[in-house]
């Protein structure tokens, strides 16, 4: 058997009132009766499934009512149904401009009421369980959303966890590499900063220059198979020795090649051809112009002057003006040009990288 559906009638007749309430009783429904639209609102809700108004009622007409009942929020979609002794088309516009969804005579009959009624219970029923339904996938919506909100926010802070320590692994490698070289851990610092700002200057997106950040510190990491007797030997080397001394390019890209991180595979790039030159008179592969990775290229110049300004076994710092001076003149051979000239056209900044990593 249905649930019985919840009728609100409002009229202020008492007597109007029961007769009401023993029609509906009698069609299976629940009556809730007021003789007023001041005691209708407490009792006006979702559960009320249709609303008998009378028209004539001295102190808000029923047109009245039915527009305020329109107005409310979450039940401005319940049946009204007008009971008038009004008959005139002009009454009847006038009802359905207020919101009236339909019209019963007075004095009610029990099967015009039923009849009257059924339609608009069933649509209420209907709008009852599209709210459902509603209601029900906004819930498994926010629900999901939150869930995968909540996992996409623990696979980025894992991926964050993850690339943390794979950075940390590599700066310490490369500091490694960098210390058996008797170099500070502020040549590091220096030379990718100078990256970094070279490949922002010369246009590159902002991912791409802080994988150049990060990667650049790799450029001598396999400077770790280099003997410390060539490494460190505080003179010039021999040829032989040389020839040993180069392979550190080799070293390095073997030691980070064949990775699927791209921080990797952009440090074996670094390493395999920051020693290249414009000109093709560099090594390991003699590589020329724009055949020479551009990565590579602008590693050469941050390479170059910071170990010109820097401490070696091998030689005292040259000053910034003499580093330039030998700079200058390696334009185009050494170095390409366009690069260098980015380099000397912001130097200032070159200088504020150089004095805020200071060797100890």
């Amino acid at each position: 058997m249905d649930k019985p559906k919840r009728i609100l009638a409002i009229d202020d007749e008492r007597i109007n009132l029961r007769v009401i309430g023993g029609l509906l009783r009698n069609l299976g429904h629940e009556p809730i009766l007021v003789e007023s639209f001041a005691e209708a609102k407490a009792l006006l809700d979702s559960s009320i499934d249709l609303v008998l108004l009378d028209v004539m009622m001295p102190e808000t007409d029923g047109f009245t009512v039915a527009r305020q009942i329109r107005s409310m929020e979450g039940v401005s979609d319940v049946p009204i149904i007008m009971v008038t002794a009004l008959t005139s088309k002009q009454d009847r516009l006038k009802a359905v401009e207020a919101g009236a969804n339909d019209f019963i005579s007075k004095p009610i009959d029990l099967t015009e009421l039923r009849v009257r009624m059924g339609s608009l219970l069933k649509m209420k029923e209907s709008q009852d369980e599209v709210k459902r339904y509603q209601a029900e996938l906004e819930e498994m919506v926010a629900v999901r959303t939150s869930a995968l909100k909540m996992a996409l926010d623990n696979v980025q802070q894992s991926q964050r966890v993850i690339l943390t320590a794979h950075l940390e692994t590599i700066h310490r490698l490369a500091a490694a590499a960098e210390f058996k070289d008797e170099e500070t851990a502020d040549h590091i610092q220096r030379m990718s900063r100078y990256c970094a700002l070279l490949a922002a200057r010369l246009g590159l997106p902002e991912a791409e220059v802080d994988l150049i950040l990060q990667a650049s510190p790799m450029h001598d990491i396999g400077k770790i198979g280099i003997p410390d007797s060539i490494l460190l030997k505080p003179a010039k080397l021999t040829p032989e020795e040389w020839e040993v001394m180069k392979r550190h390019t080799i070293y390095g890209a073997r030691i980070l090649g064949e990775s699927n991180f791209e921080l990797l595979r952009v440090g074996e790039i670094i390493a395999l051809s920051h020693h290249e030159k414009w000109d093709g008179s560099g090594y390991p592969k003699g590589l020329s112009g724009e055949d020479i990775p551009l990565y590579g290229r602008i590693c050469a110049v941050a390479d170059v002057f910071d170990a010109l300004t820097s401490r070696r076994p091998y030689k005292e710092p040259f000053s910034n003006e003499k580093s330039l001076e030998i700079m200058r003149a390696g334009r185009g051979s050494h170095f390409e040009p366009r690069i260098l000239d980015v380099f000397f056209n912001d130097f200032d900044r070159v200088q504020e990288i150089q004095r805020e990593f200071l060797e100890g």
